[in-house]
């Protein structure tokens, strides 16, 4: 293989820190985090800041309680990314090492987890402050498109969940013993799809504008469609890229390459494809009612 780019000089860490003997290091990904759930409470507090966006021209809740759902989405997404990669991905390892269930900082967190904790968590949050639930998911759904795009360019920094091997020219030769066991001849460098960065422009970068269109249209003032948007949008974008993404180790066997989760025939789905579909399905439905409404109401 000739045409490829060479993975960049990057490294995971922002910095680290020696004191008492103990390192500490930023991560990039420790800081996308950061910096996703901080921009997508701005967002939040932007929205419920103009009552005009909302349904009656009035917002769903205050500005303080936009505060105490940011704290609900965080333990939401915490808990529920961890205990989704542990349950979906990797349930036989955790069996046997129980222990490392909450050593969160070694890595493993899947966002479909994620998404259940945070669907949790905002139903919580509803019937404690007794505010609409369709409108907070809209809420939740505005600000979740940035937190993707930072969070899959961390992973592309990582070198972590690269795609399948690619002749396409901008096919990158990530570093490491696994990203580089292709199958070639010994020495040739393996290329794979960029599959972070499709995902960051996907899920981040253009779902996240088609909501901002969309709420500036007035999509807010029907509770409920811009967070069946998010989950459509999310969910068609994932099960495309799943095609080119390299399949999780612990479902790839002789007898099954591709690393299908289900498979019959030759055919079948990823994890990720399978995690995706309610999404995708619910997202369409809901979209699909609104519409329908619409048309009888505006003969």
């Amino acid at each position: 293989m000739t045409d490829y780019i060479p993975f960049p000089n990057l490294s995971p860490e922002l910095f680290s820190v020696t004191l008492f003997g103990m390192t500490f290091a930023l991560r990039w990904y420790a800081l996308a985090y950061i910096a996703g759930i901080l921009i997508g409470w701005r967002l939040a507090l932007a929205a419920v800041r103009r009552p005009k966006l909302w349904a009656g021209d009035v917002a769903p809740m205050t500005e303080n309680q936009v505060e105490d759902l940011l704290t609900a989405v965080i333990l939401g997404i915490i808990l529920g990314g961890r205990l989704g990669y542990v349950l979906f991905y990797q349930p036989a390892y955790y069996l046997s090492h129980p222990l490392e269930i909450p050593m969160v900082w070694t890595g493993g967190m899947s966002f479909h987890g994620g998404l259940l904790g945070v669907m949790t968590a905002v139903l919580w949050f509803c019937r404690k402050q007794r505010v609409p639930l369709a409108s907070t998911a809209d809420i939740a759904a505005i600000g979740t498109p940035v937190g993707l795009l930072l969070g899959r360019l961390a992973n592309f920094v990582n070198a972590e969940l690269w795609g399948r091997p690619t002749d396409l020219p901008w096919g990158v030769a990530f570093p490491g013993e696994a990203a580089q066991a292709c199958g070639q001849l010994a020495g040739e460098i393996c290329a794979r799809h960029p599959s972070q960065l499709y995902e960051a422009t996907l899920e981040g970068l253009v779902l996240g504008l088609v909501l901002l269109v969309l709420v500036l249209r007035g999509s807010l003032k029907t509770p409920g469609l811009t967070a069946a948007v998010f989950f459509t949008g999310y969910g068609l974008s994932r099960f495309l890229v799943e095609f080119v993404r390299q399949p999780d180790a612990q479902f790839v066997s002789e007898g099954n390459p591709l690393g299908l989760a289900f498979h019959a025939g030759g055919y079948g789905l990823t994890m990720g494809q399978i995690l995706t579909l309610p999404m995708i399905l619910g997202g369409m439905a809901f979209i699909a009612t609104v519409r329908k409404r619409r048309s009888a109401a505006f003969p």
